[in-house]
């Protein structure tokens, strides 16, 4: 009769070592896991700090002169316009982009005839159309 408490303290026991067990290893599976998440979204935030250092080095080349000529001239069609389509502003010298477009673009100033005050009206050579 003494055995009866012993058996039922020994298959106590058992149990919860067996269930202290079970839950170690759902535990360590989960911790795992976790790691594994942990390296993918340190991965996936490396990339991403590659993809912005491109993309912000991709947007300060957008903002250059030289940039901004290139695609206006090869994306949009844009040419430079006709000597006779530029209206010179007095006290301004325009800076050229290149030095092949430097000795095109001269501030020929007002007129001999035209006063200081009064600003001089272009030819209008195509009829007065823009």
């Amino acid at each position: 009769m003494k055995q009866r408490p012993f058996l039922a303290l020994w298959t106590v026991a058992v149990i919860a070592t067996v269930a202290a067990f079970i839950v170690h290893l759902a535990l360590r599976g989960r911790t795992v896991d976790l790691g594994y998440k942990l390296g993918r979204a340190r991965a996936e935030q490396a990339r991403l700090r590659e993809v912005k250092r491109v993309l912000s080095l991709e947007a300060a080349s957008y903002e250059t002169p030289q940039r901004v000529e290139m695609v206006a001239r090869t994306l949009l069609g844009m040419t430079p316009p006709p000597p006779e389509r530029v209206i010179a502003l007095r006290g301004f010298s325009p800076t050229a982009p290149s030095d092949e477009k430097a000795d095109d673009m001269t501030d020929p100033g007002p007129p001999a005839g035209a006063s200081a005050g009064a600003p001089s009206a272009p030819a209008a050579s195509d009829g007065g159309a823009p």
